[in-house]
């Protein structure tokens, strides 16, 4: 399977909480990072288990998924019943046909408000 789409079918599992086949995606020593929250999580079963015992009330929209070779990007929206919407731009590193890596950027829109020097430059969102 191609890189895209592995990174494609793990959001897709991730969607289906189909959790052993999420797992089957990942390389047994894949390591994430979360730079916003600063943590990394180490191993297949970690990043499974905490993605599995995240409460419930939330679902993946896949807005985009860019490959060039092994390096994949996603951005997906997860709007959540309790806590809101979030947005993720992930940067994935596929090697034998599983994730090996990544480095996910976490944040809810509009949480890094814009200065007011920037409002004659800018639209907002």
């Amino acid at each position: 399977m191609e890189p895209s789409m592995i990174v494609q079918e793990f959001w897709d599992r991730m969607q289906a909480r189909d959790w052993a086949g999420l797992g089957a995606l990942l390389a047994e020593d894949v390591v994430v990072e979360w730079p916003v929250s600063a943590e990394r999580i180490v191993g297949r079963e970690n990043f499974v288990r905490v993605n599995a015992e995240y409460p419930e009330g939330w679902s993946i929209h896949v807005m985009r998924v860019v490959a060039d070779g092994d390096t994949v990007v996603s951005e997906v929206e997860v709007p959540h019943r309790a806590t809101g919407v979030h947005r993720v731009v992930s940067l994935w590193t596929v090697r034998d046909g599983r994730i090996a890596g990544g480095r996910e950027y976490w944040t809810q829109p509009g949480a890094d408000p814009s200065p007011q020097w920037r409002a004659a430059y800018v639209q907002r969102l």
